[in-house]
């Protein structure tokens, strides 16, 4: 019996791919086409594998197997599989070809791929080079990828080859840099926002910026099964397709990811109405600058949006228009709009929001006032891609009764764990912010319980040292034992004096 796969040996030869790349394309860039290669491989072996157990069983019945074959997750013909580009790895025309064995494989599953690979372009000179130096890279690719056998039966019943798609998605965000920040949310983080939004069986799941899906994958993992409602929508169309690969290789064929700008043109909509969610999590893109150009439409401008909230069909934007520069509330705006009357939100953001005046102040005191506020969460910095600031948790509820809001500062010393490029969250850390959290715990030098009118008398402001004291007194001075060593250094510094004058004698000085 041939050996099992392992995690480890699907990264390593996933890394050693990157490899073909790395040096001469963007990381952020260079992922689509290994990602998209490994999707491909997977799709290819386990076609392979069930077309293999087919035969066996109808004893080579064409009929019969191609029956039970078109009733497969995915029907791929063989100018599709991965074998067969392989065996063309060395045409002149191999970029045009895999382009044209993707093109087939949507057309084929178009319920379930339509447009997932309409933005990775094989054949691009612009981002692959010319075509010598492109087809040098994309031979080494198929190379590397052969060297894989990723049949489910050597997979085993663990979400080994999710968890490898998973694993490089996040290399290459760390990879990226700022980039990476665009398409991932650290693990930990995601694992935060899951256990506070608490998903429950059937509940609708919303992420409005869902990047490569990982957040979302984290929310459903806490239900048995998964047995829950997945949507999204990504504004960037390779990440698009990035996040409905990820959905595919983690078992969810029916999550709903929508491509386009969330905010302009949000796309779960039921009646012409925004679709509403039990659970929403969200890791937009910190303080975006020009959000609001998608409204400008002939003679509009951003100034204008900006004085005249009226410009959005969903009229998400009466408490105010967030600004131009700024996107934060607009986001928060779209999320509580999009809530359930029984629905829950934590979205991460900038501190910037806790506390920023003018239009934001009047968007945070509106939705205190409507006792939507549950906890803010204060982040330890170098957490995110991207950024080396430190971040906050909102969370909201649309079915609060209580009156107060619980603040964590979970961002002190031994709270996380100090990494070389970039800080984490432990699972003991995670731990405490969840437990005190749903215990609604006041705690000292770490959460406290805010009345609605002790915010209201720091003028909405919620900046958390306001509410949360971290400060460490220094230890009392004993001043008679200070005292005390400022007479020996004076007595040794006579000893000195005296043995250095000694020494100057013998020297004839």
């Amino acid at each position: 019996m041939t050996e099992r796969v392992t995690k480890d040996q699907i990264n390593a030869v996933l890394w050693q791919a990157a490899d073909t790349f790395r040096g001469k394309i963007d990381a952020g860039t260079y992922k689509d086409y290994i990602l998209t290669m490994l999707f491909i491989k997977y799709l290819s072996d386990s076609y392979k594998e069930k077309k293999e157990e087919l035969t066996a069983k109808y004893n080579g019945d064409q009929e019969r197997i191609k029956r039970a074959i078109s009733r497969e997750r995915f029907v791929i013909k063989d100018e599709s599989t991965f074998d067969y580009l392989y065996s063309k790895r060395n045409d002149a025309e191999i970029g045009q070809i895999i382009n044209v064995a993707l093109e087939s494989l949507e057309s084929d599953n178009s319920a379930k791929l339509r447009g997932v690979f309409r933005n990775i372009d094989f054949n691009s000179e612009a981002i692959l080079g010319k075509t010598k130096e492109r087809n040098a890279m994309l031979r080494a690719l198929l190379e590397d990828f052969n060297k894989l056998t990723l049949k489910p039966s050597l997979l085993g019943d663990d979400d080994v080859i999710g968890d490898a798609y998973q694993f490089m998605i996040e290399r290459f965000a760390s990879d990226a840099g700022k980039k990476g920040g665009e398409f991932y949310t650290p693990t930990m983080a995601s694992e935060l926002l899951s256990r506070v939004v608490k998903p429950q069986e059937n509940d609708r799941i919303y992420d409005p910026t869902c990047g490569s899906g990982s957040l979302l994958i984290k929310v459903a993992n806490q239900v048995p099964n998964k047995k829950v409602a997945i949507y999204g929508q990504e504004r960037n169309g390779a990440t698009h397709s990035l996040a409905l690969m990820n959905m595919y290789l983690h078992g969810i064929d029916d999550a709903k990811i929508e491509w386009g700008d969330t905010l302009s043109n949000p796309l779960h909509l039921e009646d012409g109405k925004l679709m509403k969610f039990q659970a929403i999590v969200a890791n937009p893109p910190f303080s975006l600058d020009k959000w609001a150009i998608g409204f400008a439409g002939e003679g509009n401008t951003d100034e204008k949006f900006k004085m005249d909230a009226g410009l959005d069909p969903h009229r998400r934007f009466e408490w105010g228009v967030a600004p131009t520069s700024k996107g934060d509330y607009a986001f928060v705006q779209h999320m509580i709009y999009s809530l359930a009357e029984n629905g829950r939100m934590a979205t991460i953001l900038p501190h910037g929001v806790l506390f920023r005046g003018s239009s934001e102040g009047k968007i945070r005191q509106q939705i205190i006032d409507m006792n939507l506020l549950d906890a803010v969460i204060g982040l330890p910095e170098g957490l995110f891609y991207g950024t080396g600031i430190p971040a906050c948790v909102l969370v909201i509820r649309k079915d609060r009764s209580r009156k107060e809001v619980l603040f964590i500062d979970a961002s002190g010393e031994g709270h996380y764990k100090k990494g070389k490029n970039q800080n984490e969250l432990r699972e003991e850390d995670i731990a405490k912010i969840v437990d005190t959290y749903e215990n609604y715990r006041a705690e000292d030098k770490y959460s406290y319980v805010a009345t609605l009118d002790e915010i209201k008398e720091n003028k909405y402001n919620l900046n958390i040292p306001r509410y949360v004291d971290t400060f460490e007194e220094d230890e009392p001075v004993d001043m008679e034992q200070v005292k005390e060593n400022i007479m020996n250094i004076k007595k040794e510094l006579v000893e000195v004096e005296k043995q250095m004058e000694q020494y100057l004698k013998e020297l004839g000085l």
